[in-house]
């Protein structure tokens, strides 16, 4: 599946993070980077760049859910290539003091991805604005597209439409929950309501459609993928990076490096940390739910694998 136009976003740090509260190790996030360098990936993610309080610590949320300058400075400076890919970090709507964001030439930040549900896509322009006033490319992920009433998604497209500032738009399938159909269903959407934007993809691997969602992106014409090195993520994790670029068949990909950082650092981390499909992710997919109930489960050692419990439950949620 070649086609020239394609850019591939490796989140790995930013959503991988997720299910360890970004407590990744330096040579672990060095690794990913210098991977991410050396396989010719377009984008690299890097974190969130959140907000620190008094209850939300580094200390206990990790570094990389606020990526300071000059953690990123270090990660980039870790690795000597003619080749750096764009450096993203992402943004959630209140989450953020953008007053501490430098403009784009005085920071080793290059895009910033804007998180918001629908009911905040006004929020979520309005970051992206200031972002782009600021240089960087921006983004706007619409989260939970799947649970959203479909004329509220509707208007809010229209809005991003009209926002010059957007370079591109994401379609999030963040519950799992989405089959084919439906990614060319969200896509058309997409399409109709916002034509004037660039579409990104990011899929989820609860019902082990991540990579196959992505494919179909593809097909409908979406030229900005993300995924993961080894499909870490949160629960069962997202779109395989290396599935992706062998999938892609672009010489400029090199998958080697990233088969070479699973081996290093990864198959050592699933002795540490869970992450990819379960029943008990597949039922949250398919019931079209949040994965924290699923995530909830699974942390429970006594528990963890009852999944005919918990699909009743989690059925009798919503019925």
């Amino acid at each position: 599946m070649y086609r020239e136009e394609i850019k591939v976003l490796d989140c790995t740090i930013r959503d991988g993070g997720l299910i360890n509260n970004y407590h990744f190790t330096d040579h672990f996030v060095d690794t990913v980077y210098r991977s991410a360098c050396d396989a010719g990936v377009d984008i690299i993610e890097l974190g969130k760049k959140l907000c620190e309080s008094d209850e939300y610590t580094r200390v206990k949320y990790g570094r990389w859910n606020f990526c300071d300058d000059d953690d990123l400075k270090r990660v980039i400076d870790s690795h000597d290539s003619e080749y750096r890919p764009l450096v993203a970090v992402m943004y959630d709507v209140g989450r953020i003091d953008l007053s501490a964001l430098q403009p784009r030439d005085q920071s080793p930040i290059d895009m910033i991805r804007t998180a918001c549900y629908v009911a905040d896509i006004d929020k979520g322009i309005d970051l992206a604005k200031r972002t782009k006033d600021l240089g960087y490319e921006t983004t706007i992920n619409i989260m939970a597209p799947s649970a959203a009433i479909e004329s509220d998604l509707v208007e809010g497209l229209q809005q991003v439409n009209l926002a010059d500032e957007v370079d591109y738009l994401y379609l999030v399938d963040s519950y799992g929950a989405f089959y084919s159909e439906q990614v060319t269903h969200y896509l058309n959407l997409y399409k109709t309501h916002a034509p004037n934007k660039e579409l990104g993809f990011h899929a989820h691997n609860n019902q082990q459609l991540a990579f196959s969602n992505t494919q179909q992106a593809i097909i409908d014409g979406v030229n900005l993928l993300d995924a993961t090195v080894n499909g870490i993520g949160r629960g069962a994790g997202n779109c395989n990076l290396e599935l992706l670029l062998n999938f892609l068949k672009n010489p400029k990909f090199d998958v080697r490096p990233v088969y070479k950082a699973i081996q290093e650092v990864f198959v050592p981390l699933r002795e540490e940390i869970e992450w990819g499909f379960n029943d008990i992710y597949g039922i949250s997919g398919h019931l079209n739910q949040h994965p924290r109930a699923a995530m909830k489960q699974r942390s429970d050692e006594k528990n963890r694998d009852d999944c005919y419990d918990f699909f009743l439950e989690s059925a009798a949620e919503i019925a």
